[in-house]
């Protein structure tokens, strides 16, 4: 028994660093896609990283010290809102992103010139690494974690209130990039946006999992217990045998999407999962309690 923890903590460690590997060549994906496509052709990204680069062309600092230092804040709010692997892995990221733009500040750029494939390119290619790093759970960016929170407060959606935080970045860019730099950059986000929904499914909105388990409680309360999430249960019987189940039904929203797959894999790992993106989550209880 004691031999087959052994070997369950084993290959938990494992996957462990095999994400935070994940995450840190996510990091390092963005940092040449900023470095090697977008900066040196005046086009920015959106977020934290947006306002970093404008901070960087401005009161000439490197950039990578700027976006640790802004985001901050930012991971002190995920650890405090979705949890402690989350701001770890974050951690990793963001300090794999900033110590990436150092290493390839003087990188030559790959494309000079044609705003569009500037555009177009430099969006893929950020928004894969950014993928890669919220897939793995962590994120490269603060500005996901403060609209999430947000959309708790508010009665907006967090791809609402993602997109409305934005708009003030690429005001604040405009004054540096020019109204031109400000709209491709504005442009390069959005396809960003689309390639991180590729790479990591339902990215742009919460999730409902319907779950099916032979250990109802014992999941309920593991997910109330590491994201602080409620669920509900629904009685349902099958069409064939007949036998009564408790099905499980919890929201969650997009960043807390690969701790809950972790947990469904830990407590039963043979449970039937039907996954949904949800647009908005509004009213009711679609709130967390402190998970500390």
């Amino acid at each position: 028994m004691s031999k087959k923890i052994t070997t369950e903590k084993k290959s938990n460690m494992f996957k462990k660093i095999l994400r935070g590997l994940a995450v840190i060549i996510g990091g390092f994906i963005t940092a040449y896609g900023l470095e090697a496509i977008l900066i040196p052709n005046s086009v920015s990204d959106g977020g934290i990283t947006g306002l970093s680069i404008v901070g960087s062309q401005v009161f000439g600092l490197p950039l990578g010290v700027l976006i640790a230092v802004l985001n901050i804040p930012f991971v002190f709010l995920g650890y405090k809102q979705i949890g402690k692997s989350f701001a770890i892995y974050s951690v990793i990221g963001i300090a794999s992103l900033a110590f990436s733009t150092v290493l390839m500040h003087h990188i030559s750029p790959i494309i000079e010139g044609d705003t569009l494939l500037v555009t177009v390119i430099g969006g893929i290619v950020i928004g894969f690494g950014m993928g890669l790093a919220l897939r793995n759970g962590g994120a490269l960016d603060g500005i996901d974690m403060l609209a999430v929170l947000l959309s708790r407060k508010l009665p907006f959606g967090t791809s609402d209130l993602i997109l409305f935080l934005n708009m003030f970045v690429f005001i604040v860019v405009s004054f540096v990039f020019g109204l031109q730099g400000a709209f491709l950059s504005a442009i390069a986000y959005y396809i960003a946006s689309k390639v991180i929904h590729a790479v990591e499914e339902g990215l742009s909105g919460s999730k409902t999992y319907k779950i099916l388990t032979s250990k109802p409680e014992i999941m309920v309360e593991t997910i109330r217990d590491r994201l602080g999430r409620s669920a509900t249960y629904n009685e349902v019987q099958g069409g064939y045998t007949n036998e009564k189940f408790k099905e499980i039904t919890c929201i969650v929203n997009r960043l807390e999407d690969s701790k809950m797959k972790e947990i469904i894999n830990e407590i039963d790992p043979n449970s039937f999962v039907a996954v949904y993106d949800v647009a908005e989550v509004k009213g009711g209880n679609f709130k967390k309690r402190d998970i500390h």
